[in-house]
């Protein structure tokens, strides 16, 4: 059902619930003069401030917004669940009760689905373009480019080439990389050569301890900043490249430490945690500032309960560790192979398989441990897939992935 016919539909039946709704307005106003005594006209004037829209009852707001999310199960017509959300409050907050999780439904829909973790089962399939003039990175929803242009746009990647190191910084939009930006979600920052990156997120993690980047936490003041856009990073996840030089070893070896996501997550009845929405103020409670104050708040995050015991709780705030797939040499090809089931068609040393490295102790099914997490190939020119699955989310693989990009002379 497109949108225009949900709002043909609607037109239609004003008349008919004119009433009704009439009636459900009156019941409110004299609950919110009885409760909180505010006069019936502030009321009524926040309504007409939400628009029209606002006054339909909600068991049919409710009905409506359930069958256009059912129907609209990839882009571009998932954009019509998004333009329901944009109404008004009422129909934000309905819409936003019924969208459910990528790693329930296995779609993306708002912005914080791109920091929530990926479905357990089948993954999130997604390509990526370099402009390589630009050094700007593009990740877009969906298996191949098409060819009107009309990709759905996620995240996009900055490089920035710095004396000492190299800065992906990541935002949402293609035209804004300004870390004082709305759309500014985080950053990766790799050493002086190219083996160790530190993934920088810009809201702080719900459960797993974080490192803060105190350097960048004094680069900006609360009050130059827009309010609701932090003025530090969280580090939460260490990515490093094993020196091979000349590549005497083979293949390039990685490792993935994600000090946010606990090794508890791959475990048979493990969650990994789930931000549900981007903090709405710097001074929020949720989002402690910069200093020791904010140390300790986020310190605290990650405390267990005090019915935990010390071994429970220190297994499961270990971080989950990735490793790449070791490939197999291929005596026919003369190369080292990797079964990516078609989504990789050109060899590069570029491709990877990030599967999840587990110690026995910790009690993880087999099939888990041969799982791939995230894999990464090149499809042709300046163009490469990236296919994520639970417990990493859009943001994280992404990151990871950029930092196959970078130059490593001690690895090859």
């Amino acid at each position: 059902m497109s949108f225009k016919s949900i709002v043909r539909e609607l037109r239609e039946m004003k008349e008919g619930i004119g009433n009704i709704s009439r009636r459900g307005l009156e019941g409110k106003h004299w609950r919110h003069r009885t409760r909180s005594h505010i006069a019936p006209d502030v009321v009524v004037s926040e309504l007409i401030q939400q628009g029209q829209w606002a006054n339909l009852p909600p068991e049919l707001l409710l009905d409506i917004i359930r069958r256009v999310e059912e129907s609209e199960t990839s882009w571009p017509d998932r954009a019509v669940v998004v333009f329901c959300a944009a109404v008004c409050k009422s129909w934000r907050d309905i819409t936003k009760e019924i969208v459910k999780t990528p790693e329930e439904c296995g779609r993306l829909t708002f912005p914080i689905s791109l920091k929530q973790p990926g479905p357990r089962e089948s993954p999130i399939q997604c390509f990526i373009k370099r402009d390589r003039a630009a050094s700007v990175y593009r990740l877009h929803f969906g298996l191949t480019p098409s060819e009107d242009e009309n990709d759905k746009l996620l995240l996009a990647a900055k490089k920035i080439r710095r004396a000492t190191s190299t800065d992906f910084i990541i935002s949402l939009v293609a035209d804004d990389f300004s870390r004082a930006s709305n759309t500014y979600v985080g950053k990766l920052r790799s050493n002086f050569l190219g083996t160790k990156f530190t993934i920088y997120d810009s809201q702080p993690p719900i459960v797993a301890p974080v490192h803060q980047n105190s350097r960048s936490s004094r680069r900006f003041h609360a009050k130059q900043v827009s309010p609701r856009v932090p003025a530090c990073n969280y580090g939460v996840a260490a990515i490093s490249y094993e020196l091979n030089v000349l590549r005497t070893r083979g293949p390039r070896r990685m490792h993935c430490v994600m000090h946010s996501i606990p090794v508890s997550s791959v475990q048979e009845g493990g969650n990994a945690p789930t931000p549900k929405s981007f903090p709405q103020s710097f001074d929020d409670k949720s989002f402690p500032s910069s200093g020791s104050k904010g140390k300790e708040a986020l310190k605290s995050l990650s405390s267990p309960g005090p019915s935990s015991s010390p071994a429970a709780s220190q297994h499961s705030r270990e971080a989950l560790m990735l490793k790449n797939k070791a490939p197999r040499w291929h005596e026919q090809l003369q190369c080292w192979c990797l079964n990516f089931k078609g989504r990789v068609t050109v060899a590069s040393v570029k491709n990877f398989q990030l599967v999840a490295a587990v110690d026995p102790s910790h009690n993880v099914p087999a099939a888990e441990q041969e799982k791939v997490i995230l894999q990464f190939g090149k499809i042709g020119k300046d163009i490469f897939t990236m296919d994520y699955r639970y417990p990493l989310s859009a943001f994280q693989a992404f990151a990871i992935c950029l930092s196959s990009f970078d130059t490593k002379p001690a690895c090859e």
